[in-house]
């Protein structure tokens, strides 16, 4: 893990002070989270924190879980990971064994906060892995639904590829990234589908 520690190091070194009563929301994951740099203001209402870095895995996530997440204390948490986990030959089943691990260090350090997980997006880089991120998105998905009342899955491509029909406007050149329309998309989804939920956000602490 030891490429990534550059900018672990920077994401630890940043002095973040709480916003008055606004509930925090720390954003986790790789770099389409990371690349996401309207998250403060497409989220107006909460504190927001970024603390994706490029080219993560689940498995990374999960290593820095105690250094960057447990003293962030976040109220809730929003997931992007997996991607790059396929893109790197890992099988779906481990996806899937990364994503409970990560569910398991978050109920330790803060409890039964609520959880939002984004599937993986489908990708024109990554059109050879579209079984596999299915396969991917639907175990994980019966997972939550049988496990975890705190956490929502948000089946990103339904909205981004309504007919399963990729728009190239949602990606940048690459056809991995996120455009600025694609991240429009993911700012509706994530608020329709999980912020604005106020079943989702019973019972969370903002001591």
């Amino acid at each position: 893990m030891y490429w990534y520690n550059e900018e672990v190091k920077q994401l630890e070194e940043r002095k973040i002070d709480k916003k008055g009563e606004q509930l925090r929301v720390v954003f986790y994951g790789s770099s389409s989270i990371r690349l996401w740099d309207t998250l403060e203001t497409d989220f107006p209402d909460f504190e927001i924190i970024n603390c994706a870095f490029g080219g993560s895995t689940f498995s990374a996530c999960n290593w820095f879980f105690d250094r960057l997440i447990v003293p962030l204390q976040p109220d809730c948490m929003v997931i992007y990971a997996g991607d790059n986990d396929l893109g790197d030959g890992r099988h779906p089943e481990e996806v899937l064994i990364n994503f409970n691990y990560m569910m398991c260090v978050i109920e330790k350090a803060f409890g039964n906060i609520p959880v939002a997980y984004i599937g993986v997006k489908h990708s024109f880089a990554r059109q050879y892995l579209h079984n596999s991120i299915a396969y991917t998105n639907s175990i994980i998905r019966e997972d939550i639904e049988k496990k975890y009342t705190n956490c929502s899955f948000i089946d990103i491509n339904k909205y981004m590829n309504p007919n399963g029909v990729m728009n190239l406007n949602y990606y940048e050149a690459d056809g991995l990234h996120l455009s600025k329309e694609g991240y429009a998309i993911w700012k509706n989804v994530v608020s329709n589908e999980f912020l604005s939920k106020k079943n989702n956000l019973n019972g969370v602490h903002t001591d």
